[in-house]
């Protein structure tokens, strides 16, 4: 994997931990969505029509199809994490859902996309998956006592399979279909919205209440979350999948230090293990 695509998902996973802990502290829901799709169109269409301007892309019927099937794959994927936020912790549904996704996206990568890893690659892989899953040992235990927690473990999980999923349609879309990231990922978002503006109108009051008293957080969440998104599709066109989505899992590390420090979650020793583990698959990563 090349010195760029490392300084990309890097860069993605701090942004992406960030917009993360916005959204558990927010509590989330689809009202709040709306406005997090709402912000990232705005925010993004200047460059977004700059691009088609400037690239002139193609965007025939089976560039749209891909557009609307990651729309619907992502939209599914807020829908889950954000659910799983309100029941359990960022430590618990983080993880699960980052370490889970990377397992099944590199599998599928290797079975239906012919990548072939090297053998130091797959040990990174593993490494990553294999800290991600120290990393929650305790909390899949502790999940076993109370419905709520079982529920937060199955979304985390929920959220790994959908993660896997849009991994492979939309590496498709910008690596074979050539549409640009950048584009991509706006046009993506803008169908997120459609689909969820008629929730929005039904519960209008709550989309008030969400802009007064977490204005800044569904700014914040729609310029991070699209900003880190393009960086990994951007890593995309020119690295395998396989090697992309066990590096991004890096932000696991930082979101699980965001959890401790910022949201009094402990168990530093174990978590500091889990972590050591994931960054030495990165760097397997990197040089296989």
């Amino acid at each position: 994997m090349s010195a760029l695509a490392v300084g990309l998902i890097i860069t993605a996973a701090f942004l992406h931990a960030t917009w993360n802990l916005l959204i558990k502290r927010t509590g989330g829901g689809g009202a709040f969505l709306w406005l997090v799709c709402a912000c990232s169109a705005v925010l993004y269409a200047p460059l977004a029509l700059w691009i088609v301007a400037r690239q002139q892309p193609v965007l025939g019927p089976i560039q749209v199809l891909f557009i609307l099937g990651s729309a619907v794959l992502h939209l599914g994927y807020f829908t889950m994490l954000t659910r799983g936020y309100r029941l359990g912790d960022l430590s618990v549904v983080y993880p699960l859902a980052r370490g889970t996704g990377p397992a099944l996206s590199t599998a599928a990568a290797i079975a239906f996309f012919g990548e072939r890893p090297t053998p130091l690659a797959i040990v990174g892989a593993l490494l990553v998956v294999g800290g991600v899953f120290v990393l929650t040992s305790r909390p899949w235990a502790a999940a076993r006592t109370t419905a709520r927690a079982r529920w937060a473990v199955t979304y985390g999980l929920l959220t790994g399979g959908l993660i896997a999923c849009y991994t492979l349609w939309d590496k498709r879309a910008v690596s074979t279909l050539l549409i640009p990231p950048l584009l991509f990922d706006w046009g993506s978002n803008f169908g997120r919205l459609a689909f969820l503006s008629p929730l929005a109108v039904r519960r209008w009051d709550d989309v008030r209440r969400h802009w007064r008293e977490h204005r800044l957080e569904a700014i914040g969440v729609g310029a991070l979350s699209p900003l880190a998104y393009i960086l990994v599709l951007t890593a995309l066109v020119f690295t395998p999948v396989s090697y992309v989505a066990p590096a991004r899992e890096v932000s696991i590390v930082i979101g699980t230090i965001m959890g401790t420090r910022l949201l009094a979650e402990g168990d530093g020793p174990r978590r500091l293990t889990a972590a050591a583990a994931i960054v030495l698959g990165v760097i397997a990563l990197a040089l296989g």
